[in-house]
Parts: structure tokens; sequence; C-alpha cells
């Protein structure tokens, strides 16, 4: 069966956009259900998916400065066509712009534009002819609005970037986002042999590196499909970021803890405390719907681990029968995903003011129920995959000032290349482009004995 890649392209832009579904998701779903596509033709199909969504800012600026109707005008099939097809000519060598042009006005008649093939034909040959001729915005006049375009962020988040890093560090975590990620694993520890994961990925072509921080962590290329690999099936890996496997670490876990992850799915730090307890011990996972412990159940059986249960629980409701049960709370909590904008590009166009002040209510008041459920000389972890101050650092301040608990030093817990400032008063900010993962919080929380 004859299948048209850029049609595919197409439909996943517009589902992305039509839904507000995750890209990844979108694209995700377009590759399981044409396995059948050579690797070739699903990297050239990822590709344009995740750039054209990465770069939609910058590329609407520069459609708009060619043409007469501008995006925001345009009809979405319309809109879309240009989009990806800026983005081949501006991003991928390998296509000539005459190819992109031509294919785009195939499209737009295959999609039943017959009457806007040479409004399609005329704005790209333009752009082709103009494109080093675009005027950007005055960094000097504006810096906010240089950066937004540039680097395809919201001027929002650039904004308070600069007023919370300076603009040099907005500047490197802008350019992070857009730089190519590779795959990072945790290599599972109970019942498995970290020589023998690798040998078993490296039979499969796989090259496998380690990777920062964390003491488990590895990068993996040079592979088509994940779930093909012998390595995933058998459970001796787990997706999973260097930041996020801090936790666990950062939590101190011995023998026979009892560990309570209360926003846990899909489950990679639950999965971490359980393989850290080796056999001993239980991890309790919950998150808030049958479908999201659904995911963590599928990964525990992948793995095989027995020391390690899940439940459907609301962690913004207290369950008085919870009270001081766990010696470690791990309290993963919901946020704007700042930090993992470059796995997740289509985050940043949902931004807004009013969605970060409900966030900041829903963290506080699963704070305080983690505090609850917490015994006493017990520590609690609060995390978040985001970058901005309010939702992490202020959060602990708050929680400090309300509820018995101190600050306690990361560093024995840590790489001596994590050892900052910040970490021996007990909590971290990773900042992509700064640090070579995505953007990331931690703080460890010991809770006081009662008198």
């Amino acid at each position: 069966m004859e299948i048209n890649t850029r049609e595919l392209i197409l439909e996943i832009l517009l589902e992305t956009d039509r839904e507000g579904r995750q890209c990844q998701t979108v694209i995700g779903n377009v590759l399981d259900k044409y396995q059948f596509l050579s690797k070739c033709d699903r990297a050239f199909i990822t590709r344009i998916s995740e750039g054209t969504i990465e770069y939609r800012i910058q590329l609407d600026y520069i459609i708009d400065c060619v043409s007469d109707i501008k995006v925001k005008k345009m009809k979405p099939v319309i809109r879309e066509i240009l989009r990806m097809s800026v983005y081949q000519m501006r991003y991928m060598d390998s296509v000539p712009d005459r190819a992109a042009v031509n294919e785009a006005v195939k499209l737009a008649q295959r999609k039943g534009f017959r009457n806007l093939k040479s409004f399609v034909n005329g704005v790209l040959r333009n752009i082709s002819r103009r494109v080093d001729d675009i005027v950007w915005p005055d960094r000097s006049a504006s810096p906010a609005r240089y950066l937004s375009v540039r680097y395809s962020m919201p001027e929002m988040l650039v904004k308070q970037w600069c007023g919370e890093y300076g603009e040099e560090t907005c500047e490197k975590i802008l350019g992070s986002f857009l730089e190519h990620r590779p795959l990072t694993v945790r290599f599972s520890r109970t019942g498995h042999d970290t020589e023998q994961t690798i040998q078993k990925l490296e039979k499969q072509g796989v090259r496998v590196t380690k990777a920062n921080y964390a003491k488990d962590a590895y990068i993996l290329e040079n592979y088509d499909y994940l779930a093909s690999l012998d390595a995933f099936a058998d459970g001796d890996i787990q997706v999973q970021d260097p930041s996020s496997m801090l936790v666990a670490q950062a939590a101190g876990i011995s023998a026979g803890d009892f560990v309570l992850d209360l926003c846990a799915a899909p489950g990679g730090k639950s999965l971490h405390a359980a393989d850290l307890l080796n056999g001993t011990g239980m991890v309790e996972s919950r998150d808030i719907s049958d479908y999201k412990v659904g995911l963590i159940q599928d990964n525990i059986e992948r793995l095989g681990l027995q020391n390690i249960r899940t439940q459907v629980k609301d962690a913004s409701r207290y369950y008085q029968e919870d009270e001081g049960c766990a010696d470690i709370v791990l309290c993963d909590v919901p946020c704007s995903g700042y930090g993992v904008i470059g796995k997740k590009p289509d985050i940043k166009y949902k931004a807004s003011h009013e969605k970060q002040e409900s966030l900041l209510k829903l963290q506080r008041e699963i704070l305080k129920n983690a505090a609850r459920y917490t015994k006493d000389g017990g520590v609690l972890i609060y995390s978040t995959c985001t970058i901005g101050k309010s939702e992490n650092i202020d959060q602990v301040m708050w929680f400090t000032k309300h509820f018995p608990f101190q600050l306690e030093s990361l560093d024995p817990y840590f790489d001596e290349n994590l050892h900052l400032m910040t970490t021996k008063e007990g909590y971290l900010q990773l900042l992509p482009g700064c640090f070579d993962c995505d953007g990331f919080f931690l703080a460890r929380l010991k809770k006081q004995e009662s008198l």
C-alpha cells in the first residue's frame, strides 16, 4: 500500500492542533498504525511533525512576513501545509526548496483546496527567494520579542525566565529545548545484570553510553522501535530521564521502607524506589484514574517487581487511614511541565498565568496531605518537571513555614558533580542548557519528631 508521508504529517499536525492532544501521543499512534513503513519514512514523519510544532512561532513569523493573509486568518489545512513546508525549507538540507514547494501544492490539491494552489505556491516561492532577507525583531528594542521568535517560545515564558534567571541563562534554556535529545533509560538492578543488559542491547545494534548524574542512567541510540528491543521486553530497562532518577536517590531508601508515591503515573519513580529496596519493603504507587494506574501496572508487570502495588487515589484528597503511614513520601506534583518542553514542545503553547495559579493551589493541597502521611522522622521528596520559582522553591518555603519539616542536604545522595550551594541547603533546580538533562526541581524534607 502506497502511503503519502506528507499527508500523514499533515494529519498529525491538524489533530494535535484541533484536539489539543500531546504531539508525541499523536505521532506514536500514527507510527504504531503504520509499522510497515521504513525506518527512513518513520524518521521523516517524526522529524517534520516535531520540528513544525517546535518552531511554530518562528515559522508563523516568516510566513506573515511574506503573505498578505496572516497565519491566524488561514484555513487550518493551508496553515499547516505552509508551516510544515517552511520547516523543511529552513531546517532540512535533504529536502530541496523546489521539492518542498511542489509537494505542498500537490497536498493542498489532494485535500480539496485546488483554488488555493497558486496561493500556496506563491507564498512558499516568495519565502524561498527572500528567506535570507527576513527582518527579525530588534533584540535591543525588545529582547523578549526577539528571543520568542528566535527560539519559538511564547513571550510570556521568555519574560518570566528572563526575570528569574537573567537573559543569558534564559537563552541557554531556550536553545537547549531545540536540541536533539537522545533516549535515556534506567537499568534495572533487582534480578538484572548491567553488563548482560548492555550486551543484549548491543547485540541488536543499539549504541549504549553512560548518562550523567544518576547511577543507573544510560543513553540509547541507533534503534528503531523501543518495544522491539529484547532488553525492554525483558524488563531490563525503564524509560526515565536522569533528573527523574534523582528523586529515589535523594530519598535515601533503606531496606524494609514503606514508600508512598502520590502522583506516580507512568511509574518511573515508584519502580526505581522498588528496585532500590532490592526485594524488601513495599512501594504503594498511586494516581487519580484507572487509566493512569493501568500504565503503572503495565510497567510493574514488565519489570517483574514484587514489592510494589498500585491504588487509584486522588492525591488532592486526604485519606485518614494513611495518617503517618510512610517512611518516605514521593510528592511529584502536577505542574506546568516547562522543564520537558524539549521532549513535549506543544506544552509551551498551552501556557497561561491562570493555569499556573491553578496549579499552585493544587500543589499545596497535595503537599498538605503528603505532610500528614509522612511518619515522624520520615522523609518527603517534593519534585516537579518545571523551572519556574513559584512552583518550586517558593512552594518549599511556604511548606516549611506551615508544616514541621526541615530541608536536609542532598549532597550525601548525589555525585560530586551535582554538589552545589543549594544542594547543601536541601534542594536542586536543574535548568536545561545548564545541565545535561530535563528541567527539574527536587527538595528533600525531613519531618521533625513529635515532642
